[in-house]
């Protein structure tokens, strides 16, 4: 069915006005696009694979569908399209973005940094690549940087929640537990549902010892996301630092019991 559409839309090609094509074509993108920003990816990339098949220049299509196959579990054919997308559209922020959240995927730190330093040589405010470049500060274990990095995004993004809260977390690991506990408390006073602040916070009464109140937010935290009770996403996915992360899991182990 895919292969008939395609041809079809081929023909149309050289049957069409340029006027009519235009058209089909804008037609054709906002339904990738709606598809894609949906989380239906698996309907979203032959939709960008058409597109493609048809204006193989067209960077911002080529960007979108690497995001895509990053969503699908392709990094690799993320990148891939990121950089080409990157040649055509060299001034660009957004693929080299992009292109450094695939390179993350595959714990390449190194080539995720470079992407974000290049937009920070741009655009030092840039909160999106401030904040992604701390995660790979985190991630090399250089948590001084990343608590900045962390910060800087907050600062030019004031209602940028999880920056705040990674910084938090960042400061955790470094043992400023008393900034750690009043920057939490503040998020949760302003974001009651924010499931982070509430699962940190919890992990970290419980370490300085108010267990009555660790089960108390961790309650709400559990309401709002249970996958906080699961370590890989903790250290993998959401990226806390070691400590935090262990000290939530030794709570959660007693609370079991």
């Amino acid at each position: 069915m895919i292969r008939l559409a395609l041809a079809l839309t081929l023909l149309l090609q050289f049957l069409l006005p340029p006027s009519v094509l235009a058209e089909t074509y804008r037609s054709l993108y906002d339904q990738a696009l709606m598809a894609s920003q949906a989380g239906d990816f698996a309907r979203a990339l032959p939709l960008w694979d058409q597109l493609l098949d048809l204006e193989p220049r067209d960077a911002a299509a080529l960007s979108n569908r690497g995001n895509v196959r990053l969503a699908l579990g392709d990094p690799d054919g993320a990148i891939e399209d990121q950089s080409r997308a990157i040649a055509l559209a060299p001034a660009e922020i957004d693929p080299h973005l992009n292109r450094g959240t695939a390179e993350e995927a595959l714990q390449d730190w190194s080539a995720a940094a470079n992407d974000y330093l290049w937009i920070l040589e741009r655009d030092p405010e840039d909160p999106s690549a401030l904040y992604n470049l701390g995660n790979v500060r985190g991630s090399e274990q250089d948590w001084t940087s990343a608590r900045q990095l962390f910060g800087e995004a907050f600062s030019v993004r004031p209602g940028f929640a999880m920056a705040r809260s990674s910084e938090a977390l960042a400061a955790w690991q470094e043992g400023d537990l008393g900034w750690a506990e009043a920057e939490l408390r503040k998020l949760i006073r302003r974001y009651p549902m924010f499931a982070d602040a509430r699962a940190a916070l919890s992990g970290l009464l419980w370490r300085q010892g108010s267990s009555g109140e660790a089960e108390s937010h961790w309650a709400a935290a559990a309401g709002l996301d249970q996958r906080y009770r699961q370590l890989d996403w903790l250290l993998e996915i959401r990226r806390w630092p070691p400590q935090p992360a262990a000290d939530l899991m030794a709570f959660l182990a007693l609370e079991e019991r």
